[in-house]
């Protein structure tokens, strides 16, 4: 398992009393979630999950899932020049 990243200057907080369809309120630094989105940046995108912790308590952390490379190089189904039987 990977080190966690947690999003800094990013304050998720769960309110008990919001109706269901609130997940939750973000309040975000910008000074300091400005410096952490440019140093976790990936072409233009930097991706958060947003968990509960132990204590009961939302946080967020930098999603680092990369998919793996395809390494196989797939054949073309039908080949342009290919003589039809039909």
């Amino acid at each position: 398992m990977s080190e966690v990243i947690f999003a800094e200057g990013l304050i998720v907080k769960k309110n008990e009393n919001a109706p269901d369809f609130v997940l939750c309120n973000l309040s975000i630094k910008t000074e300091d979630f400005g410096k952490f989105m440019k140093a976790n940046d990936k072409n233009g995108w930097i991706n958060l999950s947003v968990l509960i912790g132990k204590s009961g308590k939302p946080y967020a952390k930098l999603d680092t899932f990369e998919p793996k490379q395809e390494t196989t190089k797939k054949e073309p189904l039908l080949d342009e020049n290919d003589d039809l039987p039909f």
